[in-house]
């Protein structure tokens, strides 16, 4: 906290600050991004997505930080298909490999996945695997288990038992990916969803989702990972109005504990905030917190892994037709935010944040750049209300 000039005390106010300029990674608008950092090769991520100049097939590329400055490879397909809602997790327990999970619009609609691996600044991919007997799907999320050895979920809505929301487990052998049988987390139509590990706790994961049976309220639920299983807790609705725009990310600095974001219908679409405790197999929420009170969408949350209680999230402002970067803080239950700053002066959902596991603080963004490329740059989360003269402890 600080000691402000007037008398009264208040906690320190996080903003974001320019670290390095914008580079291009693809000549053309891709959408869907996913970017993820390798947690064995701390300065190397990629980017999977829908490449719009080249049909929509489902590209990725490696990308390296250094410092303030990035640098990309070629990039690479990994399906000729015209790709929606890809994703991507690295393994924390194989180093180099990682998973993108899509849906296939040139093959109606059918969801895969398949592993990469990174060499240097190149990448190669494994066998393509259906993800479902039933083949089809909608928003499809998929996360690797960083404290089990090739163990993988993917979460989705299941047209085939009436768009239920549905995970399925996946063993990694080689570069190939075998799945299991299907487990129900939410037994009625579910839309959106998101997925996030509790890297503290072993098998234990979150899903964050729009409840689409139940007036499109944001709802929670723990499953928990055994063997080619998964098993859930109780349903927790943590905002009672229309969600969507989905984001989750556990704290790895405090176990059982997350952060979830969304787009509150039921709050004039504002960029809205909550965090979340796991106990065992049950979930409590603190207050919602808005963070943008603006017209907004997408936004994406990811905590900092070397700062305890700290987080990023990058959001589209509607209203100022801007890309945003806001720091937050967690302190129990309760959330604060800094001032946001500007990362692209156009909104837009194709963007996608990261934060750097080397880099105290810093995160990578993608965005469509000049002409719409795909962008990324680094940023520096800083502290805006800190002085020398003004910390108490």
């Amino acid at each position: 906290v600080i000691l402000n000039a007037n008398g009264t005390v208040e906690a320190i106010g996080g903003v974001a600050q320019a670290g390095g300029t914008g580079v291009v990674f693809e000549t053309s608008t891709p959408q869907y991004d996913a970017l993820c950092f390798d947690p064995s090769n701390v300065n190397t991520f990629i980017i999977a997505y829908r490449d719009g100049a080249n049909s929509g097939y489902g590209t990725a590329v490696v990308g390296t930080v250094s410092g303030t400055s990035l640098s990309f490879g070629t990039p690479v397909v990994f399906v000729s298909g015209d790709v929606k809602y890809v994703t991507a997790s690295f393994d924390s327990n194989t180093a180099n490999q990682f998973v993108v999970s899509y849906r296939n619009q040139s093959s109606t609609g059918r969801l895969f996945a398949v592993l990469g691996t990174v060499s240097g600044t190149s990448i190669s991919f494994g066998s393509i695997a259906y993800v479902s007997s039933a083949n089809y799907g909608n928003y499809p999320v998929c996360a690797f288990d960083p404290n089990t050895a090739n163990k993988l979920i993917v979460a989705f809505s299941d047209p085939a038992n009436g768009y239920y929301g549905t995970v399925i487990v996946g063993t990694v052998s080689g570069t190939t990916i075998n799945f299991g049988y299907a487990s129900v987390f939410n037994s009625g139509s579910t839309s959106e969803k998101q997925i996030s590990f509790d890297p503290s706790t072993a098998n234990k994961f979150v899903i964050i989702y729009t409840d689409s049976a139940n007036s499109s309220y944001g709802t929670s639920v723990i499953g928990t990972l055994s063997g080619s299983t998964a098993s859930f807790g109780s349903e927790v609705v943590f905002n009672s109005g229309a969600t969507s725009d989905l984001s989750v990310d556990f704290d790895p600095n405090t176990a059982n504990k997350f952060v979830a974001t969304y787009r509150d219908g039921s709050e004039s679409n504002h960029g809205t905030a909550i965090a979340g405790t796991v106990s065992g197999t049950s979930l409590s929420f603190g207050t919602e917190v808005v963070f943008l009170a603006a017209t907004a969408t997408a936004p994406v949350v990811a905590y900092n892994p070397n700062v305890a209680n700290k987080f990023a999230i990058v959001i589209a402002d509607l209203t100022a037709s801007k890309g945003k970067l806001i720091a937050g803080t967690v302190s129990g239950t309760s959330l604060s935010f800094g001032t946001a700053s500007i990362f692209n002066n156009a909104a837009t959902d194709s963007f996608f944040m990261a934060m750097v596991p080397s880099g105290s603080g810093k995160c990578v963004i993608s965005y469509p750049g000049a002409s719409a490329y795909g962008t990324a740059a680094v940023w520096q989360l800083g502290s805006a209300n800190l002085t020398a003269t003004n910390f108490i402890g």
